[in-house]
């Protein structure tokens, strides 16, 4: 029995010592850990996207055709309806200012004009009138002043607005600008403007895309000047 407890006693010793080997081993192993169990730093970095410095791209601006400039000057209406030579002094007299009217804008459409008084200036002496002329249904006031004598008259119209269509405005633009693509003028079709004022605003966008602001004036006679605002 004695020599069965000394066996037990060193197996138990053995198996003491193999425990704590197995601990130390652990221990070492934890401390340390393998190669290849994390990544390093550099193969973290290299793996990255690399920047970009490549420049953006801009979108590119389109030139644009020109407006063909008008080889003719704007065509002078042709306007019905003369009396007579014959014909009272007072038909005469509104006729030619209805001629002018639509001669000054540019086109001939249907125009009336009333002169209240007018049927007596035959009558030898100075005369002069207040008229409302309506063209194109735009209407505008003038004076009307006649000289009459015994076998003659002589009168005279003025008034501070003239009547004017938009196409002979936009077409005086375009032969005052060379580089024009588009013409926009700020009116109706047909307008009445005071040839006083500062004129009518038209914007010009050229063939390189960039818009312009111009002025166009209307004389009297329905002559249109363009500067540039």
């Amino acid at each position: 029995m004695k020599l069965s407890r000394d066996r037990v006693r060193f197996g138990l010793a053995v198996f003491g010592l193999s425990a704590l080997a197995g601990f130390l081993l652990s221990a070492c192993s934890d401390d340390k850990p393998a190669a290849g169990s994390s990544p390093s730093a550099s193969s973290s970095s290299s793996s990255s996207a690399p920047s970009s410095t490549a420049p953006i791209p801009t979108a590119s601006t389109p030139s644009l055709t020109p407006l063909p400039t008008p080889s003719k000057p704007w065509p002078t209406p042709k306007v019905t309806g003369e009396p007579a030579g014959d014909a009272p002094l007072a038909s005469r007299i509104t006729f030619a200012i209805s001629k002018q009217a639509q001669i000054a804008a540019g086109k001939s459409a249907t125009t009336t004009v009333k002169c209240p008084g007018i049927d007596k200036v035959e009558t030898a002496g100075n005369h002069e009138l207040t008229c409302t002329v309506t063209y194109a249904g735009k209407s505008y006031s003038g004076t009307l002043t006649v000289d009459a004598k015994q076998y003659s008259a002589s009168y005279k119209f003025t008034s501070p607005s003239v009547a004017i269509v938009r196409a002979k405005v936009v077409d005086a633009v375009q032969r005052s600008v060379a580089d024009a693509a588009k013409v926009t003028c700020t009116m109706d079709d047909v307008a009445v403007v005071k040839t006083a004022d500062a004129g009518i605003a038209c914007d010009v966008t050229t063939t390189a895309n960039a818009v312009q602001p111009y002025k166009a004036q209307v004389s009297g006679n329905g002559q249109v000047l363009v500067a540039k605002a």
